[in-house]
């Protein structure tokens, strides 16, 4: 298993849309170990394989850091290969989130409480599945990652300005951060 470095904000791998991983891809579980790995070392509860420097539709969750407070979460761990979001659903919630890729910036964000999602799991078998709550929000936010999308666009104009030498600084490296960083 190996602990690879987070590629931060500015780094145009975060703005692509990714491709669709093959059923034959080489070392694809030890990639999707390698995620998992990344994911505890920087302590984040999800990771999609662009923030690493793949621009591939995989992404791996574990809610089970936030059980205390969503006892749902208990056994939220697994990787989504090749998801599609079918449907949002719900109620509009606003809730703060971070990402590993913009680190020391954490915004209120609005999303759907809940998603219908299609995916792939590790060993290839399609499932269908539906999440609500904080599970739901982790999906909605890894997801945005495969479509080139960073938490900070979903936020207002006037809050994206106030954080701009914020994200500037992080586009250029000059940050601290206890997990290896990688920038454009």
């Amino acid at each position: 298993m190996m602990i690879l470095p987070v590629f931060v904000y500015g780094s145009p791998v975060l703005r692509k849309v990714a491709a669709e991983v093959p059923q034959d891809y080489p070392g694809l579980e030890e990639f999707i170990e390698d995620l998992f790995e990344t994911m505890y070392h920087s302590d984040g509860i999800g990771l999609a394989a662009p923030q690493v420097g793949k621009s591939l539709r995989i992404f791996v969750v574990d809610g089970s850091p936030l059980e205390e407070d969503e006892p749902s979460l208990i056994d939220f761990k697994k990787a989504f290969i090749n998801p599609e979001i079918l449907s949002y659903e719900g109620e509009i919630i606003t809730y703060n989130e971070g990402c590993l890729s913009i680190p020391d910036i954490r915004e209120d964000v609005d999303r759907e409480s809940a998603v219908r999602i299609r995916y792939c799991d590790k060993n290839f078998n399609y499932r269908e599945e539906f999440y609500e709550g904080i599970a739901a929000r982790i999906i909605q936010h890894e997801y945005d990652h495969l479509e080139g999308r960073l938490f900070t666009d979903l936020i207002s104009p006037l809050k994206k300005r106030l954080l701009k030498r914020k994200l500037t600084s992080i586009s250029k490296g000059k940050i601290d951060v206890k997990y290896r960083i990688k920038h454009a």
